[in-house]
């Protein structure tokens, strides 16, 4: 008897394991796919899959860089479709923001919920109704709350994800192990001109991003050049780099060379 108990919680174990690496019921969940060949091709079934936790931040602690974190999430809800939970530690969510990205307000509630966002998080995420669930997020996230916070999408269905916010944000406070699928940096880049045949004419044009794929299980990490959302949550190859070989083709990235060195 005590050999089938122990057989009984090793299989318990191994099931848990496969859940949290994505391999058990949670690993044939569907995707949203960004539509970008060179993006869609490092991710694990061509896209970002629903039922999962993911992990944003902006590059910095700049206004720019985290309204930059928080657009690339609406953009992705927005092409997903159903009602999303937004929880913040303050009440500073700007609607018209999420909506320039697609994200229409009459689809987001927000929940300001103070140093609980966590908890709000993983209860939205047990709730059958909703969609998508974005926790906006600035202390330390550990292994045993993200493990909650996956197991609880996977259960749901519900996209979730964890928008990280801090005064200081660096890589130390990203390269702590977590349960998210995928792990995420954005950077703001110089606007080109609006007119790539005509430097000159005066004005900005869309505004650029540098996506960092940092971590995803079962996928590859890279980094991309992209135009931001634009109104229906879509992101686009800025026109100098469409043609290129590495970013047309899937699996490959175009890197950046780090400062002092030549690029490879």
């Amino acid at each position: 008897m005590a050999s089938l108990g122990t057989s009984a919680l090793l299989d318990g174990l191994r099931e848990q394991v496969a859940r949290i690496e994505g391999q058990g019921e949670g690993h044939n969940r569907p995707v949203i796919p960004f539509g970008i060949p060179a993006l869609d091709g490092g991710l694990p079934r061509g896209g970002m899959a629903r039922g999962a936790l993911h992990e944003v931040a902006g590059a910095g602690a700049n206004v720019e860089h985290a309204s930059a974190a928080t657009l690339l999430v609406a953009g992705i809800l927005a092409r997903g479709g159903g009602p999303v939970l937004w929880a913040s530690e303050r009440f500073d969510l700007f609607a018209p923001g999420l909506a320039g990205a697609g994200l229409q307000g009459s689809r987001v509630v927000h929940v300001e919920a103070g140093s609980s966002v966590l908890l709000a998080m993983e209860e939205g995420l047990r709730h059958p109704g909703l969609a998508g669930v974005v926790g906006e997020y600035s202390g330390r996230l550990g292994l045993t709350a993200s493990r909650r916070l996956q197991l609880a999408a996977e259960s749901s269905g519900a996209m979730a994800f964890l928008v990280r916010r801090g005064p200081r944000l660096n890589d130390l406070l990203l390269s702590e192990p977590t349960a998210a699928v995928t792990r995420w940096k954005v950077a703001c880049l110089p606007s080109p001109p609006p007119l790539a045949h005509s430097p000159g004419t005066p004005g900005l044009g869309r505004a650029l991003w540098q996506l960092d794929l940092m971590r995803c299980r079962g996928g590859v990490p890279g980094s991309w050049t992209v135009e931001a959302c634009d109104a229906q949550g879509r992101l686009a190859l800025p026109a100098v780099l469409a043609d290129r070989p590495a970013a047309a083709t899937p699996g490959r990235v175009h890197r950046r060379a780090a400062p002092g060195r030549a690029a490879a």
